[in-house]
């Protein structure tokens, strides 16, 4: 994959409870260990909060090439397309990106604009999000759902910013 990509984020979105629609933000603040401002997860208020691996869901990133491809219909192993329709926000992660490849940054160190990121994990889709959405999300969205991060500087968020990979 080599490290000479770069992207930009499309659009950020947060929910201010568990379960609450997702509303989408110009910018946002940026907290180390804490997520992002006004977001159910930086006030402890998100479905899985209270898990002790919720350290890694400071925030959580999805390419937007994942969610165009569920609009023009994933195709399950049953060969029938699902014919999903999301909005950007639907897919309950907070930065929906352009021209990432985000299942390389697990355990790698990324700028989105000012803010450094550290990915965490894979972010797999759940029952919970199928059940704010509808059937088929999480098949649609296996090993494509998203990634994990960490805030590593505190910092604002802009929708347009770039995003690249932090070099040596």
């Amino acid at each position: 994959m080599g490290s000479m990509w770069q992207g930009s984020v499309l659009s950020i979105h947060i929910a201010r409870e568990a379960s609450a629609p997702t509303e989408s933000l110009a910018e946002v603040r940026a907290v180390p260990g804490r997520g992002l401002e006004g977001d159910r997860y930086f006030h402890g208020r998100g479905t899985y909060s209270a898990r002790a691996s919720a350290g890694g869901r400071e925030v959580t990133l999805i390419e937007s090439e994942t969610v165009e491809a569920l609009f023009g219909g994933i195709v399950n192993a049953d060969g029938q397309t699902l014919g999903i329709k999301l909005a950007p926000g639907d897919a309950r992660r907070n930065i929906v990106t352009v021209g990432v490849p985000l299942n390389h940054l697990v355990d790698r160190e990324f700028w989105v604009g000012e803010v450094l990121m550290q990915g965490t994990r894979l972010c797999e889709p759940c029952r919970h999000l199928e059940g704010l959405t509808q059937r088929g999300v999480m098949g649609g969205l296996v090993h494509r759902g998203g990634l994990r991060a960490r805030i590593l500087n505190e910092g604002t968020i802009r929708a347009g910013d770039v995003i690249r990979p932090r070099t040596s």
